[in-house]
């Protein structure tokens, strides 16, 4: 088994990757995951999905839980389903589709929703809100730019969302380049949640 234990924190090199697919690095995972305040059995959708890093997490997490996992390319649908398999989760779904357009057909509606993605966030987080995030659900979206910041931001804020929180995760690893050890920095990344009344 690639992943024996009881907490996330999954190595990023234990993932297929391809080139160019973003991926959300170990330590920007932990905080995502514990904004969301999974129960064992919560209904996740996960739009924009990438590498599968959260649905896989949250699958081995919360084995009882259903995760749908949306992603617009079907090469990195296919690239999702087989880091599933790799860590023998079951209990995700993935969607070929863009949100928001593709969100009406999905079923069961959720009580967790992680926005990793996307080229229309602000209207993905108002149409997640607003037609399918069941009543004290919460929303935790990542923006890596000032843009994406300022569009999540100002989607929160028009929802009167409650309990809103904004993290940035500046993460610094220590790396062995040639003879020495330096701390390299990951790019910078908001984390933004809040929950539905």
């Amino acid at each position: 088994m690639l992943w024996p234990y009881k907490t996330s924190g999954i190595s990023d090199q234990l993932f297929e990757r391809l080139p160019g697919i973003p991926m959300s690095q170990r330590e920007v995972r932990l905080l995502m995951i514990s904004a969301l305040r999974l129960s064992s059995e919560s209904v996740v959708w996960d739009i924009g999905a990438g590498t599968g890093t959260i649905p896989v997490e949250i699958g081995l997490l919360c084995p009882q839980s259903r995760i749908i996992a949306i992603e617009r390319d079907e090469e990195v649908a296919k690239l999702i389903r087989r880091n599933c398999d790799r860590f023998s989760v079951t209990n995700v779904e993935v969607v070929e589709g863009n949100a928001p357009d593709c969100l009406e057909t999905l079923r069961p509606l959720p009580d967790r929703v992680c926005i990793e993605g996307g080229r229309q966030l602000k209207q993905i987080l108002l149409d997640v809100w607003r037609n399918y995030l069941q009543p004290e659900g919460r929303v935790v979206a990542t923006a890596s730019s000032l843009e994406s910041l300022y569009l999540l931001s100002e989607g929160f804020s028009s929802l009167q969302a409650r309990n809103i929180e904004i993290v940035q995760a500046a993460v610094n690893r220590l790396e062995t380049r040639g003879i020495q050890q330096v701390f390299a920095a990951l790019d910078p990344m908001f984390i933004l949640s809040g929950e539905k009344f």
